[in-house]
């Protein structure tokens, strides 16, 4: 039916929960950022770390004004806490401490039952298997290896390192331009009814929406051509593969 199979991530293949508010979270980190000499309250550094956010967003707006879905990548920020407090940033830094800060604000992650068989089943029918994801590298990559499936995919284009994200049509336009891939023979697999479903509609796709425990609420008709309502990831096998 398709040659390629385009996958979001968490909602669709992982199952993932994390709290980024939570103060242990932060009074950990506060902990880190002292080994290195900058001293913040546990609440501040939770306010300046969201602060910093936006002023890196901010700044690639400003950079990319056609991008309508603005990603930054947040080790710049990690590394930008430290200059704030005028300390030099120690090689890797921020992607050290983005693996700590992912490990700590996680409650738990994992594959959804028949994630990993999907992906196998595409590859053994010789189909092009692609992940186009909004998240961050330094989080999302080491997450695919411990769950194990990092080199199930023949293409990873994930948001941070492109500056925008889901929905924007751009976004869809990089993964397909990158690995030549025909729209007409391309489906776009999610959980996410704008994102996922309108913007790969918006970018000339077919789409399967799959209804997990943490998608959002459908908020508009959905544009998918397939639905699986129920989460269950298994009866996308005969759905859109043949």
């Amino acid at each position: 039916m398709y040659k390629n199979y385009l996958f979001d991530l968490y909602g669709t293949l992982v199952d993932i929960r994390t709290n980024e508010g939570k103060m242990y979270l932060w009074q950990k980190m506060a902990e880190l950022y002292a080994f290195e000499g900058a001293y913040y309250t546990p609440l501040q550094l939770k306010k300046t770390y969201f602060a910093q956010v936006e002023k890196e967003k901010e700044l690639i707006r400003q950079q990319y004004p056609h991008f309508t879905d603005i990603d930054i990548r947040v080790e710049n920020v990690f590394e930008n806490l430290l200059r704030l407090k005028n300390q030099p940033v120690p090689e890797n830094f921020g992607n050290n401490i983005a693996k700590v800060f992912r490990t700590i604000s996680t409650k738990y992650i994992r594959l959804y039952d028949g994630a990993e068989e999907l992906l196998d089943l595409l590859r053994q029918k010789n189909k092009k298997v692609y992940l186009l994801t909004n998240a961050q590298r330094c989080f999302t990559v080491p997450e695919l290896k411990m769950l194990g499936i990092y080199d199930k995919f023949d293409g990873i284009v994930i948001s941070s390192d492109e500056y925008t994200g889901k929905p924007d049509t751009a976004f869809y336009h990089t993964i397909l331009q990158r690995y030549s891939l025909d729209p007409s023979q391309t489906v776009m697999i999610g959980n996410d009814c704008v994102t996922d479903i309108l913007g790969s509609y918006r970018a000339g796709l077919d789409s399967l929406y799959i209804h997990s425990n943490i998608s959002p609420d459908i908020s508009i008709p959905l544009k998918s051509k397939f639905s699986v309502m129920d989460g269950e990831v298994k009866k996308i096998w005969n759905m859109i593969i043949r």
